[in-house]
């Protein structure tokens, strides 16, 4: 049996974890949920639901992890001492492996783009036309590649792999973010775009469909529910203290969707006074795809070489945080191959990952049917009620004393703790009624 991978360093553990936290869902997916829901309110219900919601979540993961130090069939399996626990651990495996099928298509379109910007800079306008255009074989060429990438990472394993690749890339992002915001920040129109997303119209803030949004962005924002915290949290030393880790990775990423939004937002106003269009039909600005795909593209194209160079810093920071959150996903069902069938580890990951992209392939060559039907399955559906039983058996089916024997691993004093004062009856009844209520009005 293999010995487990045990993160080297608390920053190594908490760039980790906030890697995988920090996807498109903070970088693309924020920003058009702020787009679509009247700016400036859905941040202020984002921030406060992320707190509410999100960490009381992120903490049953990552306590479940440490306290089994097991994958997430055996992890489920132990603290629900049954049949039960494994079974969730199993959807969870299915889960993030649909997540990672589409995830990979969506992080191939971000490596194509950013291609196509060193592309242009040589002069080859043909070639860069081709890598932005939609279609199947640039598709499956660069979800392949990009699964390329997610395996020569996870082979390494958790110190050589996960860990050494997000103290480098993790860091990056910021860079790259900053840069872009402050360029950004000099440009014509930006300043209406910071009002924007700054200053909330608080008649919108209690809007059903608001706060459905912003529960939801605050869910899939922290990668939720599907067993990537768990196994980051199974990677953690006994000696760490959880709940304040658990409150540095929930900070990071808030932080990264915040600022995401301060780039994007503001970027969306100087491509209005730049002639390019940002508003829909009805009104509202264009969010998703079309913001990403259409708008600031028509916005780079607009600022001539510059807007090159920007291009291909903004779509290399969309591709490292697509790598960060793959790599995490990608961990968790190799996690269980190795432990559970006692596979070399570069064999299981080449082998799930061969798997994973033939469902890509399936979803590539069925775009139309497909796509967004695997979205809505795993990420409006699943992850939700995945998240509701964890919420369940962290607070109803695990027992009390066993969970303050875990923390107080980490911190002799936690009985005293805010955080144990709270958390145990907050996570047993407060969350699962939320994400019930979140998952109803979403149906």
């Amino acid at each position: 049996m293999a010995t487990r991978g045990e993160f080297s360093s608390r920053l190594g553990f908490i760039l980790a974890a906030s890697g995988s936290a920090v996807g498109l869902g903070n970088i693309w997916g924020f920003p058009s949920q702020v787009a679509s829901n009247g700016g400036a309110a859905f941040v202020l219900m984002y921030l406060i639901l992320a707190f509410l919601l999100a960490y009381p979540v992120l903490m049953a993961e990552l306590l479940i992890g440490r306290a089994t130090k097991a994958n997430v069939v055996d992890a489920l399996g132990q603290v629900s001492r049954g049949i039960s626990g494994r079974l969730v651990g199993f959807w969870g495996i299915i889960t993030v492996s649909l997540i990672l099928a589409f995830y990979g298509i969506v992080g191939g379109w971000m490596l194509s783009h950013t291609l196509e910007a060193v592309v242009k800079l040589a002069g080859m306008e043909q070639l860069a036309q081709w890598l932005v255009a939609f279609s199947t074989e640039r598709n499956l060429l660069f979800c392949a590649l990009f699964m390329l990438l997610t395996v020569g990472i996870v082979s390494g394993g958790v110190v050589n792999g996960i860990e050494r690749w997000s103290v480098r890339l993790m860091p990056t992002l910021f860079v790259i973010m900053l840069l872009l915001f402050g360029y950004v920040m000099t440009q014509q129109g930006a300043i209406e775009g910071l009002k924007v997303y700054l200053l909330p119209d608080f008649s919108q803030a209690l809007n059903p469909d608001l706060l459905i949004s912003a529960m939801g962005q605050a869910f899939f924002s922290m990668s939720l529910g599907v067993g990537t915290m768990l196994i980051y949290g199974s990677y953690v030393s006994h000696s760490e203290n959880l709940p304040r880790l658990g409150a540095a990775v929930s900070l990071v990423d808030i932080g990264v969707a915040v600022l995401a939004g301060l780039l994007i937002i503001p970027a969306m106003y100087v491509a209005l006074h730049n002639g390019v269009q940002i508003f829909a039909e009805d009104g509202k600005l264009l969010a998703e795809d079309t913001l990403i795909f259409t708008v600031l593209p028509s916005l780079f194209a607009a600022m001539g070489f510059v807007g090159t160079i920007v291009a291909l810093a903004f779509f290399l920071l969309m591709s490292i945080a697509a790598l960060t959150s793959s790599i995490s996903m990608l961990e968790v069902p190799v996690s269980y191959v190795v432990e559970k069938h006692q596979v070399q580890r570069t064999k299981a990951v080449w082998l799930i990952a061969a798997a994973i992209l033939t469902l890509s392939c399936i979803i590539i060559l069925n775009f139309e049917a497909l796509f967004g039907f695997v979205i809505a399955l795993t990420t409006r559906y699943s992850q939700p009620l995945l998240g509701l039983m964890l919420c369940l058996f962290a607070g109803w089916v695990w027992r009390r004393n066993e969970i303050l024997q875990e923390l107080k691993l980490g911190d002799a004093g936690a009985e005293h703790s805010l955080f144990w004062r709270i958390w145990p009856w907050y996570v047993k009844f407060v969350c699962p009624l939320i994400i019930v209520l979140m998952f109803y009005r979403s149906l």
